[in-house]
């Protein structure tokens, strides 16, 4: 019989091709084929394109539930964030959705709303669907003991033949992509002292956070190397959200009326506090300047335009789908990404 049967003929369609039908035509063996579509191990680079591309002209498409049904695991990522309406976690997951995509997988997308127990119902959850990797993207926490039951089950989903990557994390022994959180933090607060600030506040998210720890790291660098120490500057902590923003600009107007400029830990924040201080009708940056973090894709089209600190997120999601879908690392790898500070309207020199 001819490796032709799944096309169309006389008598009507054809059944849609199967593995073995890819296999043939590509000239290997079914389990060769198998672990190339996988992206397992064992199949040279070249030989997992050619057959890649075999089934791509064939219209194969793989049938995860049969997988699972076997015992084994789907071609489903699992993408762990704190909320995708919130745009640094939205912006990360288009990145991962296009290198899954350009694999042959998909992703399943799961909330946490920053919780540690929500996080570890997630991971728990997504083994039970049986996902071949998770990515959980966002920040750890300073109090170790916090993400200490995530951490168990994901090495035991790495034991157990899983993969995994975390966005944003120090602690967790798997492969991780980590912002320069501290380096951005020195940049965007040494740029408000070079305009000449020095009653600075910053609009900070939750204390128990890493990112917001290591970027009040970067800051109070600047600061110190300016001859400012840290109580001289104080930081309002609230949500990581813009009512957070809205939140903190409130306070700093009230408790701190002689600040002119305002350092929002994320740009979402930084939009609560635009929004106060245009309610207001303070100048920005006249009377008061405005930073934000993340530069996530609204930031450009605020009314003044957000001078912040450019993280490369969806590179960040696309680097953590290509650790889980490479080869299995003898050690767990860590990427590291740059920040570039993006000065635009909403800040300048300080007010005589």
């Amino acid at each position: 019989m001819s490796d032709d049967t799944h096309r169309e003929g006389p008598a009507g369609p054809a059944r849609p091709p199967r593995l073995v039908d890819v296999a043939q035509r590509a000239g290997v063996s079914l389990a060769t084929a198998s672990r190339a579509l996988r992206g397992r191990e064992g199949v040279s680079p070249e030989l997992a394109a050619h057959v890649r591309s075999v089934a791509a002209g064939m219209g194969y498409v793989a049938n995860p539930h049969a997988t699972t049904l076997a015992g084994g695991v789907t071609r489903v990522a699992g993408l762990i964030v704190y909320e995708i309406g919130d745009p640094y976690f939205s912006e990360i997951a288009s990145g991962a959705l296009r290198v899954a995509g350009e694999n042959g997988w998909s992703v399943q997308i799961c909330h946490t709303e920053r919780a540690p127990h929500a996080e570890l119902a997630q991971i728990r959850l997504l083994r039970a669907h049986r996902v071949g990797a998770i990515v959980m993207a966002g920040s750890g926490y300073v109090d170790r003991t916090d993400e200490a039951g995530a951490h168990r089950e994901l090495l035991d989903f790495q034991d157990s033949g899983g993969r995994v990557a975390v966005i944003g994390r120090h602690h967790l022994r798997c492969d991780a992509v980590l912002p320069d959180n501290r380096g951005g933090g020195e940049a965007v607060a040494g740029h408000l002292l070079a305009l000449g600030h020095r009653r600075i506040a910053i609009a900070a998210g939750p204390e128990h956070l890493t990112t917001v720890q290591d970027r009040l790291a970067g800051v109070r660098h600047a600061l110190a190397l300016a001859g400012l120490g840290a109580a001289a500057v104080p930081v309002v902590s609230a949500d990581f959200t813009r009512e957070g923003g809205r939140d903190s600009a409130e306070r700093i107007l009230r408790d701190h009326p002689g600040t002119t400029a305002v350092l929002a830990l994320n740009d979402t924040m930084a939009t609560g506090v635009l929004s106060v201080l245009r309610e207001r009708g303070i100048d920005v940056p006249g009377r008061m300047s405005v930073a934000g973090f993340d530069d996530v894709q609204v930031a450009q089209d605020l009314a003044p335009a957000l001078t912040t600190v450019a993280l490369p997120m969806a590179d960040m999601g696309a680097a953590a789908l290509r650790l889980v879908l490479g080869p299995a690392p003898a050690r767990p790898r860590r990427r590291t990404t740059g920040h570039r500070l993006v000065v635009r309207d909403s800040t300048g020199p300080a007010p005589e």
